[in-house]
């Protein structure tokens, strides 16, 4: 029975180490590489960047930024999501899907769409416009989390309240206030990723602050400088670390996973009000969407394209496959531990694995420069397994949260009986556990797989030369590629980002057939 125990304590060991080398180890290298110029412990490198005023002008950027797209995701997202997934509005599914169409690519494919709509206008290319951009891009991180949390609710405590109050009432004094905890979540959720986030303000010309330490490295392969930069983000992510923490500790309701919950019914404004969200989705996605068609679907600028990009995208694809890979499998035993064990070390794992999600990729990846670039190292630091590496470091929350949500929905009587019966923890989880959460498992799988694929600032940090991605290349390309090429690129994504679609509505028929 020990040697069991030990088998199962080992492998839960193994994957918490994997997260905290590829991950923790990185970023505090990287910060006490910081304190050292020429051999000595030294503050220069934070006196030389943090005195530079332009700094705190680009970090301030960076907030207002996502101060102001937090707002309108947040708006819209949880609006949508009352809408969508509280009452009975005609096309729902399809109004869901147009929304949820920019989570399957970099959000400066929505830069570049408008750029096709409105051309070289300074108001795209300031402020406004990166809000217009990145409230779209993120307001499915919003909406996707109402809508569950929504259909999490116990019906019983609104048909309570509709006994004696109307509906619009029953939403204020108690659904809303039930799911406000995770609704908080992932506002916070966006704000970090905003203030993250790199590619769409560098297309639209909009300083911001991951660009400076972007820059400090890339321009100057300064890594005291680009970690010194990197503060002020490393800040924020943990301030975000923390009250994600409380949010989550503030939770006083459990859902259910019921799905006959109650609708609202809109009676004769549901088409009037279905036509005109329609034509909001189209205006926000539709057009910028449509004017890449239109510009990049024609036989030439396609085949040029695929000629300067094509070896990149197959590229994407074999990365974020094999990241997808190791992260659900992270995922599935992380996942384990925190949901079956609940102690505060797996809790800890839980929260690095958050911490590690907001981190903007430019720390993420000049930690991880800093950490393996020597001569010792190269037959890695030389190779793709930089990118993969960081991949898993960087998105291995997925697995862990999609896992232990699925988890929730297994009896531990199950595994409790099998292992009375002399069953080892390997065979419960290949004979048990898998089985049950494979439709968990391949959720986790495609969302790590998209998530991989869209990532701009790890790919164009750590991929090899000559071994680019798809939107690395794209982003190298813009700077003095034709508007038809750049068009035809941003929509090669596209049925990259198939391959996970496909395997869900795979996964779906077995579920229905069996």
């Amino acid at each position: 029975m020990g040697r069991i125990l030990n088998t199962k304590q080992a492998t839960l060991l193994l994957a918490g180490v994997v997260l905290v080398a590829t991950g923790l180890a990185p970023v505090g290298v990287m910060i006490l590489a910081s304190f050292s110029a020429s051999g000595h412990l030294s503050t220069a490198h934070y006196i030389e960047v943090l005195g530079n005023p332009r700094i705190w002008v680009l970090l301030a950027n960076s907030l207002i930024l996502a101060t102001l797209t937090t707002a309108l995701a947040g708006i819209g997202g949880v609006s949508l999501g009352l809408l969508l997934g509280k009452t009975d509005v005609p096309i729902r599914n399809a109004l869901l899907a147009i929304f949820s169409i920019p989570l399957l690519f970099p959000p400066y494919m929505l830069a570049a769409g408008w750029f096709e709509v409105i051309g070289r206008s300074e108001w795209l290319f300031g402020l406004p416009g990166a809000v217009l951009v990145l409230s779209t891009a993120f307001l499915p991180v919003v909406l996707l989390p109402t809508m569950a949390y929504l259909r999490a609710v116990s019906p019983a405590l609104e048909e309570a309240g509709r006994l004696i109050r109307p509906w619009c009432e029953v939403l204020r004094g108690i659904t809303i206030p039930l799911i406000a905890p995770g609704i908080l979540v992932s506002l916070l959720l966006v704000f970090l990723l905003t203030v993250g986030e790199f590619g769409a303000p560098l297309f639209l010309r909009f300083d911001v602050f991951p660009v400076a330490s972007f820059t400090q490295f890339a321009a100057f392969y300064n890594f005291g400088a680009a970690t010194a930069a990197a503060l002020p983000l490393l800040i924020i992510a943990s301030f975000g670390l923390v009250l994600e923490r409380l949010l989550i500790r503030a939770k006083s309701y459990q859902f259910r996973g019921r799905q006959n919950y109650l609708r609202i019914p809109l009676g004769r404004q549901g088409p009037v009000i279905a036509v005109a969200v329609l034509l909001m989705a189209l205006g926000l996605i539709g057009f910028p969407i449509g004017a890449l068609l239109w510009r990049g679907v024609s036989p030439r600028a396609l085949h040029d394209a695929w000629n300067r990009a094509g070896a990149s995208a197959l590229r994407s694809a074999a990365y974020a496959a094999i990241a997808a890979t190791v992260v659900t499998g992270i995922g599935l035993i992380l996942g384990y531990a925190i949901e079956r064990h609940k102690t505060a070390p797996w809790r800890a794992m839980d929260g690095l694995s958050f911490f590690l999600f907001t981190l903007p990729g430019t720390v993420t990846g000049v930690g991880l420069i800093v950490l393996w670039n020597r001569p010792a190292l190269n037959w890695i630091y030389a190779t793709p397994a930089m990118l993969l590496l960081a991949y898993v470091a960087q998105y291995s929350v997925i697995g862990i949260r999609i896992t232990a949500a699925g988890l929730k929905q297994v009896p531990p009587s199950m595994e409790e009986a099998a292992e009375i019966a002399g069953v080892t923890w390997g065979v419960r989880m290949r004979r048990i556990l898998i089985p049950l959460l494979a439709p968990i498992l391949t959720t986790a799988w495609s969302v790590t797989f998209i998530f991989c694929l869209r990532d701009v600032s790890l790919p164009l940090l750590l991929a090899p030369p000559g071994r680019d991605t798809l939107t690395a290349r794209t982003m190298t390309l813009m700077a003095n590629g034709s508007p038809e090429l750049i068009a035809a690129l941003c929509l090669l994504i596209f049925p990259l980002a198939m391959i996970p679609l496909a395997a869900l509505a795979a996964v779906s028929r077995l579920e229905r057939t069996t």
